[in-house]
């Protein structure tokens, strides 16, 4: 990977913006003599902190979607960005100020050649930017309907011309989603997994085959507008008293011109990221209310997806900037595997928590399964080897007695260990979180249990039934004899009786079930599990509402 091999830097007559950022750091280079100036870094902007004012200044990049590397270039834009957020919030775009060179000297304003340009604005009082009041627990439903008010009267405003319209056409939705693809594929094993990478793309192109007839009618009833474009958590203001949501999208207008449910579901994926997937619903039902717009809840979680990865490209880039400081790129990274995590759970499960059943015979590789899909989707795995000798108090590690085995496994130590599994599964749903268990599930009577759970209580389950041929399962087993962190206790011995035992899952309907093989690569495995888990999510009925079934608590980050 390269990763400055799309910045282009500024001409040589002009001074590079490491050499302009003493002069913007220094509190006595602005007209208003500020205290202090703190210092913000974006992938695309220097953001200048000089109290009450914020002076935003452009990087000369160039990453394709976004081309700031002329001055030119970067007044108009900063031009553009006044104009068009003025439209949400008039009383906080000031203007643009120039940066000219005056008898070798950097100053505001004209009067010398003009070297650099600011976009001015008045400073939002701290403490109540919406990722803050989200973090202190500070939202409720009304101010969530304020947004959704606001953001309805602006669309109303932007014209339904052809030209939006347009927008909304399949060959003109893939310009952005593959340009997103294109640009994170150099961030594979970065801040993203291959196998995760080839899934969302997978969803994505699989959802537009299935769904044309959905975009095709957000075309005829109107709903591309002009937007605002990134309505991150970090871009609204909300007091008692004002609502102001600024820094739209101004360098690139296809960006803006979206979907309603496009330009909505950016704020309910970001309040999922921040760990509050009831408040995006209730954003999601509000906005799907207040624009009267019953094919909004259909589309969401498809651009949820969309925008989780477009905020993991955007991280990404900011972990390769040369000028961040190393602990800021950091941070961006594990921003972006989190951003990345996160369209992958809307991949494989969409936004309500899941139940993901791991099965199969002895030795079929269910467990190692399991355990790699965990750490890809950020799930807890409850595996049944472990809750049994849990339970039963016996230690893990070392293989059971006969005796002790036939306790072990008997049908009342069964269906104690699966009543436990259960109840996990369920607690974990509870609280909005998706879980994996890894067990045989070898019976048709416990499956039917997953069933009589869940699926009476609305929750969605799937089950992924791993296979290895019979040489394979073998091999396995007499390896557990040298393996000192086995829990299980089945061995060759047991292969016969065991499989005799095992009724596959035939009764299980194509939709709630995926066959993988595991006799080779774990990589290939996985990657096999989750394609097939977002084709069963692109196929599943389509929600006629965001709101979950059960009650539900506030649950942790993904």
């Amino acid at each position: 990977m390269k990763p400055d091999s799309t910045i282009e830097t500024v001409p040589p007559s002009l001074p590079s913006q490491e050499a302009l950022l003493p002069f913007l750091l220094n509190p006595h280079s602005y007209p208003h003599r500020p205290r202090s100036v703190r210092l913000v870094q974006t992938h695309a902007s220097f953001v200048l902190l000089a109290p009450p004012f914020v002076y935003k200044v452009k990087k000369p990049v160039n990453f394709g979607f976004l081309n700031f590397s002329t001055l030119e270039k970067r007044r108009h834009f900063c031009e553009r960005e006044v104009a068009l957020n003025r439209r949400l919030c008039p009383k906080i775009y000031l203007g643009v100020v120039p940066i000219s060179r005056r008898e070798g000297r950097f100053a505001f304003g004209p009067g010398g050649e003009v070297v650099e340009y600011a976009v001015q604005m008045r400073k939002l009082a701290d403490g109540y930017f919406l990722d803050q009041l989200v973090q202190r627990e500070q939202v409720t439903p009304g101010d969530l309907k304020r947004i959704a008010t606001t953001l309805k009267q602006f669309y109303e405003t932007q014209r339904p011309t052809a030209e939006l319209q347009a927008w909304g056409g399949l060959e003109r939705l893939r310009i952005s989603t593959d340009e997103n693809f294109r640009q994170t594929r150099e961030f594979i094993d970065h801040t993203v997994s291959r196998s995760a990478f080839e899934t969302l793309r997978l969803f994505t192109d699989t959802f537009y085959a299935r769904h044309k007839t959905l975009f095709a009618a957000r075309v005829r009833e109107q709903r591309i507008r002009d937007c605002h474009g990134d309505l991150h958590l970090e871009h609204i203001h909300l007091t008692p008293r004002a609502l102001h949501i600024y820094d739209c999208i101004e360098f690139n207008d296809r960006f803006r011109y979206v979907d309603v449910a496009n330009d909505a579901a950016f704020l309910a994926m970001d309040l999922d990221y921040a760990g509050r997937p009831d408040l995006a619903r209730q954003f999601a039902d509000q906005m799907a209310t207040a624009l009267h717009d019953e094919g909004l809840p259909r589309l969401l979680d498809f651009y949820k997806c969309y925008r989780a990865n477009v905020r993991g490209k955007v991280e990404s880039l900011h972990s390769v900037t040369p000028a961040a400081p190393e602990d800021e790129r950091r941070a961006s990274a594990e921003r972006a595997r989190r951003y990345f995590r996160l369209a992958l759970q809307y991949a494989v499960a969409g936004s309500t928590p899941m139940v993901l059943v791991v099965a199969g015979r002895i030795a079929s590789g269910k467990s190692t399964l399991a355990h790699a899909l965990g750490a890809e989707l950020g799930w807890d795995v409850y595996a049944s080897d472990y809750l049994r000798k849990q339970l039963a108090g016996f230690p893990l590690y070392e293989r059971s007695s006969a005796g002790a085995r036939a306790r072990l496994y008997s049908a009342a130590m069964t269906a104690k260990t699966y009543a436990r599994l259960l109840a996990l599964a369920d607690l974990h749903l509870q609280q909005g979180r998706s879980v994996i268990l890894d067990a045989t599930f070898g019976r048709r009577s416990l499956r039917a249990l997953l069933a009589r759970r869940f699926g009476k209580n609305g929750w969605a389950w799937r089950l992924l039934e791993a296979q290895a041929g019979t040489a394979t399962i073998k091999r396995r087993l007499r390896a557990r004899e040298a393996k000192p962190d086995e829990i299980s206790d089945a061995r060759l011995e047991d292969f016969a009786l065991l499989t005799g035992r095992y009724e596959p899952p035939d009764e299980l309907a194509a939709g709630q079930r995926v066959k993988i093989r595991c006799g080779g690569p774990l990589a290939h495995s996985v990657r096999q599990a989750l394609r097939g888990l977002a084709r069963l999510q692109v196929n599943s009925p389509a929600p006629l509402t965001s709101t979950p079934r059960g009650p539900q608590r506030k649950p942790s980050r993904p």
